[in-house]
């Protein structure tokens, strides 16, 4: 299969090494945005006993339906030894199971328990009131453009990756 190479546009001048600032850097901004609505959201999940480390996984494996280990791995952008031990963790707490595949036994499949499925019931809803706060002040169309804006930087960003 042959691939299309992403056209990359050539890269803008905002930015000067002899004027930065990391304080009005995007992605300071976006760091600490993510940062914001962690600690909100954990705050939140704190009385499910839940922490961002564990309902984004659990949250994947719902809508998947399960993956394997590196699926896991790859989303959450961690190594695979770290993996392992939220996984461990996950498992201790009842919330998912790893079940090795009859067709490749060197393939681990993750899926949700019963208590799983009900430990992240509330998390849909935590994570929309949390965005919600985030964006107060924002009109319909300002929120559009910047899921339009960001989702730009991301494709950027992965046809910068892709490219090397």
């Amino acid at each position: 299969m042959t691939r299309i190479a992403t056209r990359i546009a050539p890269p803008a001048d905002f930015y000067r090494a002899d004027a930065y600032c990391a304080e009005e850097s995007v992605g300071y901004l976006m760091k600490r945005i993510m940062m914001s609505v962690v600690y909100q959201v954990d705050k939140r999940l704190d009385v499910h006993e839940l922490t961002s480390a564990q309902w984004g996984p659990l949250m994947r494996l719902r809508n998947t339906g399960g993956s394997t280990v590196a699926e896991l791995a790859r989303w959450l952008n961690v190594d695979a030894g770290a993996m392992t031990r939220l996984l461990d963790r996950l498992e201790k707490k009842g919330l998912c199971k790893r079940v090795r595949s009859t067709e490749d036994r060197r393939v681990v499949k993750v899926e949700l328990t019963p208590e799983g499925e009900a430990a992240i019931r509330e998390v849909p809803a935590v994570l929309a009131e949390v965005m919600n706060a985030h964006l107060a002040g924002f009109s319909k169309t300002e929120w559009q453009a910047l899921k339009t804006y960001l989702q730009r930087m991301l494709d950027t960003g992965d046809a910068l990756r892709d490219a090397t």
